[in-house]
């Protein structure tokens, strides 16, 4: 066999070992608020926005706010950065850090809005206008 050949064929390995390293690494699973409370790593949780839980201070650019899954129980999370645009209309809200001192602790948020195709297709679908 040729040295060319074994070489590459390391090389191809080499990568292949790094490509799923860093893979696992940046893997954040979804879990439920009761395994994101015990999970010491970084995880995403989704929920509804509970009405009147957020709180946003300017200055430091911190959101506080609780999350509601579907079987009612609420998760506190505070968020450092930027309040998502049309935040307040949030149908979902999948929130990804870390689980310390009594809330989840997030890194990004994903907030999931309304369409404004929504009214158009209700329209279409049944003939109502919204």
């Amino acid at each position: 066999m040729k040295k060319g050949y074994i070489f590459a064929a390391i090389l191809a390995v080499g990568f292949l070992v790094l490509g799923v390293t860093a893979f696992r690494t940046t893997l954040t699973p979804y879990v439920t608020f009761d395994v994101a409370m015990k999970t010491a790593g970084s995880v995403q949780v989704m929920g509804s926005l509970e009405k009147g839980s957020e709180k946003y201070d300017e200055s430091s650019q911190e959101l506080a706010f609780s999350i509601i899954d579907e079987h009612g129980r609420t998760l506190p999370v505070v968020y450092r950065g930027i309040k998502p645009a049309n935040f307040r209309d949030a149908l979902s809200i999948v929130a990804i850090g870390r689980y310390q001192s009594g809330a989840l602790h997030a890194e990004k948020l994903l907030v999931k809005c309304p369409s404004k195709y929504q009214g158009q297709e209700t329209e279409r679908q049944y003939g109502v206008k919204s």
